[in-house]
């Protein structure tokens, strides 16, 4: 899968930021990245002990940018275009105090265009990461909340799962721009998306107000020009397995064919991709943060070297 990623990246000197400079996974996977000609890493933290670090888990970091927030020459015009965007809502000393930290230094950089792209989590959670990108970057015009999407790889299969990592209760209003957003991402993958809109139940088969909900999605779906097939509601058997497909939803387009999965609520994808990641064997890549102004990425605080490169190759597929 990251084959073609590569070879579309490769020696484009995509410049990715990393908040974390203090995290060896962060520090590894960076060189990784440099050494492979990938990405530009941009590390936050301060240079000595970044350099420390690297030393003593035995990686080179030579060439990579290090940016320490308490010297950084750009940080004083960075200030005053955060002033502009928060426009009256924060004091000068609490903007001061946000660009202390890595994780608003990082999208502040991003937002001013000295950075393509985020790559933080290792050691922030979601919340920390995901905060500065509302405040600073926001979302795409008629996007109304961020989403998040899992893609899950075992050999050459490949699907995607949303979104398991930010709404908790999504509305239908939600379910749908999650279907939108979800089908992009499948995009950026090569997966020519066919979008189920899960359920507990098929096509009316159950009734109540979680069966609605997804109902009502499918409908608003149905008022928008979109370029790709999406059906709804599915149970995962009808939308998955194409006997069962045929005998639930005879007519659907997306029955026993989906390669891309909008749940109900964060509860059931969050359980779900981690049922599919652990019982059936399957890779799972991300979150990664869909409706943002620019590609800001959640790693996994349990996260691997491999998981933190893996994410920053699909953050520079992004920017393109």
């Amino acid at each position: 899968m990251f084959e073609k990623m590569i070879e579309q990246i490769e020696g484009k000197n995509i410049k990715i930021v990393f908040p974390e400079g203090m995290d060896d996974r962060i520090i590894e996977a960076c060189s990784k990245l440099k050494q492979d000609n990938l990405v530009e890493p941009i590390i936050i933290g301060v240079e000595a002990d970044v350099k420390a670090l690297a030393e003593k888990i035995g990686v080179v970091i030579e060439g990579i940018e290090i940016v320490n927030p308490d010297t950084y020459s750009k940080k004083a015009d960075l200030l005053s275009q955060l002033s502009e965007i928060r426009a009256g809502k924060n004091t000068p000393e609490q903007l001061e105090e946000w660009l202390q930290k890595g994780n608003y230094l990082g999208t502040m950089m991003v937002k001013a265009g000295l950075a393509a792209g985020l790559v933080g989590g290792a050691t922030y959670s979601t919340g920390d990461t995901v905060r500065p990108s509302l405040q600073i970057v926001k979302t795409k015009p008629g996007i109304s909340k961020v989403s998040s999407s899992m893609v899950m790889v075992r050999g050459d299969e490949k699907y995607i799962m949303g979104d398991c990592a930010i709404n908790i209760d999504p509305t239908s209003e939600d379910l749908a721009e999650m279907a939108i957003e979800c089908a992009k991402t499948g995009c950026v993958f090569g997966i020519d998306p066919k979008v189920a809109l899960l359920s507990f139940s098929t096509m009316g088969s159950g009734k109540s107000p979680q069966a609605d909900k997804v109902v009502k999605a499918k409908e608003i779906l149905d008022k928008i020009e979109t370029d790709f097939d999406y059906d709804g509601e599915l149970q995962f058997d009808a939308a998955f397995v194409e006997s069962v497909g045929n005998k639930k939803a005879p007519n659907s387009k997306v029955a026993g064919k989906a390669n891309t999965f909008v749940f109900p609520s964060l509860e059931s994808a969050n359980i779900g991709y981690k049922l599919v990641q652990r019982l059936a064997g399957f890779d799972a890549v991300g979150p990664i943060l869909q409706g943002l102004n620019a590609p800001i990425n959640d790693l996994s605080r349990g996260c691997s070297v491999d998981d933190i490169y893996k994410l920053s190759i699909i953050t520079a597929m992004q920017t393109l």
